[in-house]
């Protein structure tokens, strides 16, 4: 198929008049069975790089994408224009799923997104040997990579089926943020013959700043200040969920049209959220970086991180979000450079923190082993063996498949992992080498920080984008610097903010009476977290006055007009009359009779000192009475 035959049917599927030189580049050699990497940025219209391949083809187009956002709504776009479209992934019911899968099989499906977790799934494991496959795609491709920002060990999988695959047969791997490192690496996995499609990174309608500050109080107080002066809708990153919720509230009570987004909502809740950015039915959405990936909106106006990402590489992706039209966007990076005792910046905190813990330690690791070679275990019950995290043990889980340590097999319904008697000890080089990558890493985002030159430069440079091209957009260049003003007022204002804002206990549940609480505060957001640990680890004494004062504001906002029939409080393990103390003078004060009669049955160990919940839930499973209903 030539050029000129491609557009016609282009604008007749697409409605597209013609293609970007470098997406007939990719299509071409698609078309003649080739394998395809391509390192774009966003917005350049990758997607459309094997949708219109796909529809060519006689087969499915399979296609892994690690965004649930992308996949529904291309999903839609799709069928909107009769092109056959379906996807796989968790927030469908496992019949949608094997229904989706058995259509595939019957030919009834053009182009399939399926998340690269489901790879772990019989059903689709048995599917894709009987699939009539026409081409596989790797969207976000630097997740298969151990070099790339967001890579995730189950990715790795899809490598297993691409070298199954003939050499005819074509393969595209799409991304937009790759240094010369991850190509290679993505490069060698994929394998055969195979051209690398490199285009231009720079985004000349980006302006960009940074704005130094010394406490978090300053991000808040620029972000009420100035947010609505900023033209259009945009997004907020911050560093956790928690976050993500205090900023949106603090902004809504500054009149500000703020909602948060994290992966604590339901999917539902974020369906409605995603919709409302798209239909720019807010100001901003505060959210953790999930947001924003595979959401087609090319007009998202201006982003702003409150905390740095942990490299460039990150920063780049997420803040290539924004202004996909081409217009003008502001693009702003808050950093608070205030040090602790030790001299280091607190926004550096964070981002090393979650490089140390990607990876457990090496003793984590071993623990499992042991735990292992005394007898197969399933997930659940590892994590019981060894006192770990769901999340630290499928890493290791994952690492000790990959260096042949121990296998998964299926045992009747679930799948258990087997020690492989006899197999190398645990390499742990690998990981080191990579945890020193990721501090590098982070220290030139915090030189992209303190950067004099052009950022847009800095970030293309560490990309190892070598065009020459004159970069400026910047407060290093021609843009004013950015500054904040805390005023006395400002200063009131976030107080009584702290004083009003009651972050909800969520804990209601199908089959039980319990309702929904409210707390006087998050542990970390204001004084009452070095309150509580004066009291209980450094000999304070009684919890201060004013906790008592907050928790009572707190209690009459939520349940002021609602009757109680007496005031409970939980046995502690350590702390001794700390809780008693301070029930017996809040019960005093709401006049509600105070109930002493619950009690241990048996002895249990502070629930912080385990690190999942089916340990937590053993801890205190009938490990109270009460003593009378009276």
């Amino acid at each position: 198929m030539n050029r000129e035959d491609a557009e016609i049917k282009l604008k007749r599927v697409f409605g597209l008049d013609h293609f970007y030189d470098e997406q007939w580049e990719a299509i071409r050699r698609i078309l003649d069975g080739e394998r395809i990497l391509m390192i774009q940025r966003t917005g350049f219209g990758k997607s459309l790089c094997y949708q219109f391949p796909a529809t060519q083809f006689s087969g499915v187009t399979v296609i892994f994408s690690p965004l649930i956002a992308l996949m529904r709504d291309q999903v839609k776009a799709l069928n909107n224009k009769g092109i056959s479209a379906r996807y796989i992934n968790s927030e469908q019911s496992p019949e949608e799923n094997s229904s989706t899968i058995q259509d595939a099989l019957d030919g009834k499906v053009k182009i399939l997104y399926i998340a690269p977790e489901r790879q772990e799934n019989m059903e689709w494991i048995e599917a894709t040997r009987k699939m009539n496959l026409s081409m596989v795609v790797i969207d976000e491709a630097h997740t298969i990579s151990v070099w790339g920002h967001d890579f995730r060990p189950a990715f790795r999988r899809i490598i297993n089926l691409v070298k199954l695959l003939p050499q005819s047969l074509p393969v595209l791997a799409t991304t937009a943020t790759a240094t010369r490192r991850v190509q290679q690496d993505i490069e060698q996995q994929i394998g055969g013959k195979l051209t690398t499609i490199r285009g231009l990174l720079v985004r000349d309608n980006f302006r960009l700043y940074v704005i130094k500050v010394h406490s978090e109080d300053e991000k808040l107080v620029w972000l009420a200040q100035n947010l609505n002066r900023i033209e259009g809708t945009g997004l907020i990153y911050t560093g956790t969920r928690v976050d993500t919720e205090v900023y949106a509230k603090w902004l809504a009570a500054n009149g500000i049209n703020a909602i948060n987004y994290n992966a604590g909502h339901d999917a539902d809740t974020r369906k409605d959220i995603e919709n409302g950015l798209m239909q720019n039915r807010y100001k901003c959405v505060v959210s953790t970086n999930a947001l924003g990936m595979g959401i087609d909106k090319p007009d998202i106006r201006f982003i702003i991180h409150t905390q740095i990402p942990a490299s460039p590489i990150h920063y780049y992706q997420e803040i290539g979000r924004a202004g996909r039209d081409g217009k003008p966007t502001t693009i702003i990076l808050f950093y608070n450079e205030s040090k602790d005792e030790n001299g280091i910046a607190e926004d550096y905190k964070l981002p090393k923190a979650f490089i140390d813990g990607a990876r457990p330690s090496k003793e984590k690791y071993l623990k499992a082993i042991e735990a292992l070679k005394q007898e197969p275990l399933g997930e659940r019950g590892l994590m019981k063996a060894t006192n770990l995290k769901q999340t630290q043990i499928r890493v290791i889980k994952a690492d000790l498949i990959d260096q042949g340590i121990v296998r998964e097999v299926v045992n009747g319904r679930n799948k258990i992992l087997e020690y492989q008697f006899g197999a190398k000890e645990l390499d742990t080089k690998a990981f080191e080498d990579l945890r020193n990558a990721k501090l590098k890493d982070l220290d030139a985002m915090v030189g992209y920080v303190n950067t004099s030159k052009p950022r847009m430069q800095y970030l293309c440079e560490f990309l190892d984008d070598d065009f020459n091209v004159n970069y400026s957009n910047c407060d290093n260049t021609n843009l004013n610097k950015l500054t904040v003003l805390l005023t006395d007022e400002w200063k009131n204002k976030l107080i009584n903010f702290r004083e009003s804002y009651f972050p909800v206990l969520e804990v209601e549940s199908r089959g039980s009476n319990i309702v929904n609480g409210v707390a006087a505060s998050y542990y970390g957001v204001s004084n009452v977290g070095s309150a509580l640990h004066r009291s209980k680890y450094d000999n304070g004494g009684d919890f201060p006055d004013f906790l008592l004062r907050l928790t009572l504001k707190a209690f009459r906002k939520t349940f002021g007009n609602t009757r109680f029939d007496w005031v409970l409080y939980v046995p502690p393990t350590h702390s001794g009359d700390l809780v008693k103390n301070f029930a017996v003078k809040f019960a005093s004060v709401i006049k509600v009779p105070i109930s002493h009669k619950l009690i241990k049955s048996r002895q249990t160990s502070e629930q912080k000192v385990f690190q999942n919940g089916w340990l937590k839930q053993d801890n205190v499973k009938d490990a109270f009475s009460y003593m009378s209903p009276h």
